[in-house]
């Protein structure tokens, strides 16, 4: 069965609804430039009904330096760390060694060139996402709502589960599961009334897609 993540997450009723719907992962985004951003401190708080929950909490960074991965640790304490940006192979194993977090690292995607270049980290982090290849100029590397073709990750197999992300939301997500193959789909502004404004019933939607897709 597909497990679900829902990404930049920011208030107690949208953690909620992402918990109540079985969301398998929820992400909580640190990065300046993102509507979506939060602070270590703020995101301690919305994940502490979680503890007792099965659901992973991941921290969604772009390059995160070892001070920003020490406070994470201290305050939110994610069971992932989700990296968006270049960081290599060796910084992806150096993040994993000092958080003793799992990584999960992204790609942005618009060609299968795009998607073999994650053989390289294959094994290294805990989990692969394929995100869209943002638009020119954007100043975000992800949470844009653009998509690629999802049938580039048709047949694709790695060590661990990977991800699916860019563009998805309660209507397309079936068929993204079906080209694709994934095992894991992660949304953000799919589930959006506005930029970095979740909606709990948009959340509650997606995850029903998912469960029936």
């Amino acid at each position: 069965m597909t497990k679900a993540k829902i990404c930049g997450l920011s208030t107690p009723e949208s953690v909620t609804a992402a918990l109540n719907g079985g969301a398998a992962f929820l992400g909580f985004v640190f990065f300046a430039r993102s509507p979506r951003n939060l602070t270590p401190e703020a995101a301690a708080r919305l994940v502490a009904p979680l503890r007792q929950s099965p659901a992973k909490t991941v921290a969604v960074t772009v390059d995160p330096d070892d001070a920003l991965v020490d406070r994470l640790m201290a305050t939110m304490k994610p069971d992932l760390i989700q990296v968006h940006g270049k960081e290599t192979p060796s910084r992806v194993r150096e993040i994993a060694q000092r958080s003793g977090a799992g990584v999960i690292k992204a790609f942005s995607v618009s060609s299968s060139a795009d998607v073999q270049q994650a053989g390289a980290f294959d094994g290294v982090a805990e989990h692969l996402m394929f995100d869209a290849r943002p638009i020119e100029g954007s100043v975000l590397p992800g949470g844009t709502g653009a998509r690629f073709d999802w049938s580039l990750l048709a047949g694709q197999r790695f060590s661990r589960p990977h991800f699916l992300a860019g563009g998805l939301d309660p209507w397309n997500v079936a068929e993204a599961i079906k080209a694709s193959g994934a095992p894991l789909v992660d949304v953000s502004s799919g589930v959006e009334r506005g930029p970095g404004l979740k909606d709990p019933a948009l959340i509650t939607a997606f995850l029903d897609a998912v469960k029936r897709a």
